[in-house]
């Protein structure tokens, strides 16, 4: 049964891949895998446990034994049974209990990326409901598609140290249906917008989720992890759009202006929605950094205050226009298919990362390559391209704990880490929370993005690993 979760895995992944040829959403395929692989583990949890493969359970194991052994002769039987030792040593003896609590816990996590999704997402319908982004849009006046995408993409790649690279892309695809008219130019220029988003987020200590987890971990710090991997991540990006720039050719066309929309707003309502729902984002890293909470709550704080804003905003307006600017009605356009396949999808991995297949494939990596850091996370930024990048840093995390030499706080290690896990997601199209939300959003085709798209984003991945591997030699 194990083996049977993987298998499950794999055969929802290639539905999922296949999406447009098989004509199921994948969004049904990846919420079918995330509750067949729990059912599979909780129905065989004795089985599959007492393989040993399982990370979280030897770990329970062994603090259970410590609580009998030094903990337990203190109390009397009964008072030990209603307290929290009891309830740990409870868990660790029963396998169903203990499925239960690590799904508890992996959806807690989930729950925080989606709902900090559904609140970015909403921030930016609504800015682009009143017509926001027509104030930035207008700046650019460029038809040259080469220009257009140096221009998007170093915008992107800034954006998203700053914010982080998920919200960057829902942002970005927002601008962008301003721009581009045709759909497979506007899935070729969002596509490269991942990219982007996900090199410029891999340098900095809020852009990406994993990043983001060594920051906080406290395995590197704010300046040595932006100066050390800022020029790697600025390779990965760059080297797409040298070749871009000898290869692609033409001009785009811009899409009409739906005049109905443009009445419904004035341009200062535009400008103070655009100021608004930008500094909603921007406010979500600071938000963090002072209370400590997780950035979710930053965003729905942010989502709160628009709301506010533009219920007096058009309270006095015809219901007619309230219902297409205001929140209430905005909600209605979020895209829920994409919610639900984040839950499927990250629910699935959870259940494998429980059971211990991530474990064993950790393991094996560090065995293959003979402990050779730049092979072992080269690997593992492959490996996030099909597989989040979340718990295998995390499993990476718990292998290697902070040590001497490349393992010190700020070492090649965990740099490398960062840059690995947090641009070699962009290789496959939803190997990055960047990339399912631009795939959710434009509807952007698995395999169109194998074909027109994986090439670059490798060669990107592999210029910046080598950009960063001749620093390691000749300047640190």
């Amino acid at each position: 049964m194990f083996g049977l979760m993987l298998v499950v895995f794999v055969l929802g992944y290639a539905a999922i891949a296949l999406e447009h040829p098989i004509k199921v959403n994948k969004a049904a395929s990846a919420l079918l895998i995330g509750v067949l692989t729990w059912t599979i583990y909780i129905l065989n949890s004795s089985d599959i446990l007492s393989l040993g493969f399982s990370p979280s359970w030897a770990a329970l194991q062994d603090r259970s034994d410590m609580i009998i052994q030094n903990i337990k002769p203190v109390f009397s039987g009964e008072v030990f049974d209603k307290c929290y030792w009891g309830g740990v040593v409870e868990l660790a003896q029963n396998s169903g209990h203990f499925v239960k609590h690590e799904l508890g816990h992996h959806i807690i996590e989930i729950a925080e990326i989606l709902f900090f999704l559904l609140g970015a997402m909403t921030i930016v319908e609504t800015v682009d409901q009143h017509q926001g982004f027509k104030v930035i849009t207008d700046k650019i006046t460029t038809h040259n598609k080469v220009k257009l995408l140096w221009i998007l993409s170093f915008l992107g790649f800034f954006m998203s140290a700053l914010l982080d690279n998920l919200t960057t892309t829902i942002v970005m695809v927002a601008l962008l249906r301003k721009l581009v008219d045709d759909k497979h130019t506007r899935w070729f220029f969002a596509s490269m917008i991942v990219l982007a988003a996900n090199a410029g987020g891999a340098f900095s200590p809020i852009g990406d989720v994993t990043t983001i987890m060594l920051w906080v971990q406290g395995q590197v710090t704010t300046v040595p992890i932006i100066t050390d991997v800022f020029l790697p991540s600025l390779a990965a990006m760059v080297a797409p759009l040298v070749i871009l720039t000898f290869t692609l050719k033409g001009n785009i066309t811009k899409p009409k202006a739906d005049k109905d929309d443009v009445e419904y707003t004035t341009r200062k309502e535009q400008i103070v929605l655009l100021c608004l729902g930008v500094g909603a984002l921007l406010f979500v890293p600071v938000f963090k950094s002072v209370t400590h909470l997780p950035p979710y709550m930053g965003m729905l704080f942010g989502l709160g205050v628009l709301w506010l804003v533009t219920e007096l905003m058009h309270k006095n307006k015809p219901e007619e226009h309230k219902s297409k600017l205001t929140i209430f009605g905005v909600l209605r356009k979020i895209d829920t298919a994409t919610i639900l396949f984040f839950l499927g999808i990250l629910t699935a991995v959870a259940s494998l990362q429980s059971a211990g297949h991530l474990a064993i494939l950790a393991n094996w990596l560090d065995q293959a390559t003979n402990n050779n850091i730049y092979i072992i996370n080269l690997a593992i930024g492959l490996l996030s391209s099909i597989v989040d990048n979340v718990p295998l840093v995390a499993g990476a995390m718990g292998m290697y704990p902070v040590a001497e030499g490349v393992f010190a706080v700020d070492g090649q290690f965990w740099q490398f880490l960062a840059y690995c896990a947090g641009t070699g997601g962009s290789i496959l199209i939803v190997g990055s929370a960047a990339g399912v939300a631009a795939m959710g959003l434009e509807k952007i085709d698995f395999i169109w993005y194998m074909k027109k798209i994986s090439l670059l984003a490798l060669v990107g991945y592999l210029t910046g690993a080598g950009v960063y591997y001749l620093q390691a030699q000749f300047l640190f």
